[in-house]
């Protein structure tokens, strides 16, 4: 994996994320929390845990092993996460930034937050996020759908037909 594909993944990401905070954001609050039964009860536990891994993971790439999560109970609305994430997705930007051919091959160890040491090279850990957040923004699509509500279209090939229609 070389740098401008791990880089052309995060802006992917960005732009995923992105979509789906449009989308979620014209549910209903009680739409929005609302136990659907998933592995993440609800669009919003789903979203802050999406989020929220994305956070831990930069955190321990800058040398520090969070012992948690966070939790949707402090993310009431769509705004109140929209809000962090944007921050976020500012600091990934500016982690990406600093990144060179050299540092995707830094092994880097963290400590879960089951108290578990872990060693892996930076690039299988990028790549393992983006990964991440691609699969539960596919279980928000079905809880949308069980919702009544239309979900967004994320597809990795659509992001580069955008970008494609935007570069002519």
């Amino acid at each position: 994996m070389d740098l401008d594909r791990i880089k052309a993944l995060y802006q992917y990401n960005r732009w995923a994320n992105a979509k789906v905070f449009d989308t979620v954001s014209t549910l209903k609050l009680e739409e929005y929390s609302r136990d659907l039964k998933s592995s993440y009860r609800s669009v919003r536990d789903t979203m802050v845990h999406i989020i929220s891994a994305e956070w831990i993971w930069l955190t321990r790439l800058r040398g520090t092993s969070p012992k948690a999560m966070w939790l949707p109970s402090d993310f009431p609305t769509v705004l109140t996460l929209r809000s962090r994430w944007e921050s976020l997705a500012q600091e990934q930007a500016e982690y990406m930034g600093k990144l060179t051919e050299e540092s995707l091959s830094v092994l880097i160890t963290y400590v879960n937050t089951r108290g578990e040491t872990y060693t892996y090279p930076l690039w299988q850990i990028l790549q393992h996020v983006v990964n991440h957040s691609s699969y539960h923004r596919g279980q928000i699509t079905t809880m949308l759908r069980q919702l009544g509500a239309e979900p967004v279209a994320t597809d990795f090939l659509l992001y580069y037909d955008m970008v494609s229609e935007l570069a002519e």
